[in-house]
């Protein structure tokens, strides 16, 4: 059978096929011109390289793309993630920071509060979505705005540093030679997986983000919905936060996570979820993270000028979002028929 029914069309309408193309094409480009880039070491029992930088710095990213993920699912939007990680870190490193060494507070309790600040904060967000129906990127930019001065009433105006090296771990540990950054974004991933896979939740989501209207006749609780997904997205937030303030080993409430909800949409339109809302993807949108990671690493180990990252990004953004278009898909499709793809 030589139609769209094919294993190469599925191949090709699957929400990680175009993220996977993208980031071997990077790789690829690394590979001819600049080899060291899969070079790994281990050192102490951990392992070193630009791939495993990737991982780690990329791991904030990916948090927050799990959590932008589903509300662009419900056809919605969070312009307030990076404000989010702000109050995180503000929190934590406020809790715990003291210049003698020693936590101030039980770092347990530093940790739930700051998760607990940013559950809260996505709540709002929901709330606002949701019952008082005010536009996702209008309610969201509340937060984004007023997000960072709350952080910033939180520290005081200052810049907290953490002494307490237990706290360290978190951003700067490793666990069976890998970050352990890594290891947090594998919890968060499989919770929303299974939650998204495995339970209802996920036909809700998608539900919701196709038709909220008929939803509702149909029984969901439209409202409940999206106020679990924005507080679900704050949480995720919460978790960046908590890592960028232990690799920092400080909090600035100014520049933590500054324009990471840029990222966090690119990273979510890569990986192949409509900003429209309805179907998503999980996988495609971690891959859509390491992507957009991927591209900035190799550009400062390439020795290129900062400010050239964001044009980089901005074409291989275009190139992928090409791809997923309709013209583009059709005529692939038709090319498959041409050539006689086997199903």
């Amino acid at each position: 059978m030589n139609d769209n029914t094919g294993w190469w069309a599925r191949l090709r309408r699957t929400g990680i096929f175009w993220p996977l193309v993208a980031l071997s094409l990077v790789f690829l480009f690394n590979l001819i011109f600049s080899p060291q880039f899969f070079r790994l070491e281990i050192k102490d029992g951990h392992l070193f390289g630009s791939l495993v930088d990737v991982l780690n710095r990329g791991s904030p990213l990916m948090l927050v793309a799990i959590g932008m993920t589903a509300v662009i699912a419900t056809a919605g939007v969070d312009l307030s993630v990076g404000a989010v990680i702000a109050i995180s870190a503000a929190t934590v490193t406020v809790l715990i920071g003291s210049v003698t060494g020693e936590s101030q507070t039980p770092m347990w309790i530093a940790i739930l509060a700051a998760l607990g600040a940013s559950l809260l904060a996505g709540a709002w967000n929901g709330l606002l979505v949701s019952r008082a129906r005010i536009q996702p990127m209008v309610a969201t930019l509340v937060l984004m705005v007023a997000g960072r001065g709350i952080a910033q009433l939180i520290t005081n105006g200052q810049i907290i540093t953490i002494y307490y090296e237990p706290f360290f771990f978190i951003g700067g540990g490793y666990l069976l030679g890998l970050p352990f950054p890594v290891f947090i974004v594998a919890g968060v991933f499989a919770f929303a997986w299974f939650m998204t896979r495995r339970t209802a939740i996920g036909l809700f989501i998608e539900s919701v983000g196709t038709n909220a209207s008929s939803s509702f006749h149909s029984g969901i609780n439209e409202k409940n919905i999206k106020l679990v997904i924005y507080a679900f997205c704050g949480l995720c937030a919460g978790f960046a936060g908590l890592i960028i303030s232990s690799n920092l080993k400080s909090a600035d409430a100014n520049n933590a996570g500054l324009q990471i909800e840029l990222d966090g949409i690119l990273a979510v339109v890569i990986g192949g979820t409509l900003m429209s809302g309805g179907r998503f993807s999980l996988a495609g949108s971690i891959l859509g993270a390491l992507l957009v990671q991927s591209v900035s690493t190799t550009i400062y180990s390439l020795g290129v000028p900062p400010e050239v990252v964001q044009v980089v990004k901005a074409v291989v953004v275009l190139t992928v979002v090409l791809l997923y278009s309709d013209v583009v898909k059709n005529g692939l499709d038709k090319l498959s028929q041409r050539q006689g793809v086997p199903s």
